[in-house]
């Protein structure tokens, strides 16, 4: 892949990233605001603007890093996480779960909705190969971050809601990986365990699931 391939794929990536983060990290802090936790809604967390989200390193430098110097093989990178007291939730080791489970239902959504956009797209007869693109590549952004936030080890959403599910004693275990679940994480992601594992059977389960929810529309849109 050449440099101008390269500025192109960012660009049709960029704007589904964004959004992909923000919504993310927003409906974390809203959920939590809900249930009693008010310190990302003081601090002007829940919000759709994604600069408050974005880290500039994990958000703009890493990935970008990783992107030019693997050739666009591999992406990683991380936003602002929300800052969430779960001691404040009104039922903390249930309402965690709701909490953590917010973001990824919200990638999940946009997936759907940039899923639809390319079946509306294509019905109406949109050629424009930048748009078309770009809402596939909606639904790549979304149905990655949903599954691998979802992989169950902490600090990561999938980790807090087995805490949140797991009996007290267990859930105290777990909870003591957090400091080092992240390096765990690289790891897996390093050595192409995550991927084998974990991302790879659930992406292709996720999509068919998202096709399978759409399938009635696309259909009434077919030509």
């Amino acid at each position: 892949m050449n440099f101008s391939e390269l500025i192109q794929t960012v660009l049709i990536y960029a704007l589904p990233v964004v959004f992909a983060i923000t919504l993310h990290e927003a409906a974390h802090g809203y959920v939590a605001h809900r249930l009693g936790d008010n310190t990302a809604w003081m601090l002007g967390r829940v919000t759709l603007n994604p600069i408050p989200h974005i880290d500039p390193l994990g958000t703009i430098a890493l990935p970008a890093l990783l992107y030019f110097a693997s050739g666009g093989n591999f992406l990683f990178g991380y936003a602002r996480p929300v800052p969430v007291r779960f001691g404040d939730l009104n039922h903390p080791k249930r309402d965690m779960i709701w909490v953590a489970l917010a973001g990824p239902a919200i990638n999940f959504l946009q997936a759907l909705v940039w899923l639809l956009a390319f079946y509306v797209m294509k019905h109406v007869g949109v050629t424009e190969d930048y748009f078309l693109k770009m809402s596939l590549a909606g639904v790549v952004v979304n149905v990655s971050m949903f599954v691998f936030n979802l992989f169950p080890l902490p600090p990561l959403d999938g980790g807090r809601v087995l805490v949140g599910l797991l009996p007290w004693r267990a859930a105290v275990w777990l909870s003591k990986v957090e400091p080092y679940g992240i390096y765990i994480v690289l790891a897996l992601v390093a050595f192409k365990q995550l991927d084998t594992l974990w991302m790879g059977p659930l992406m292709k389960w996720t999509v068919i699931a998202l096709s399978t929810l759409l399938g009635p529309i696309e259909y009434v849109l077919q030509p």
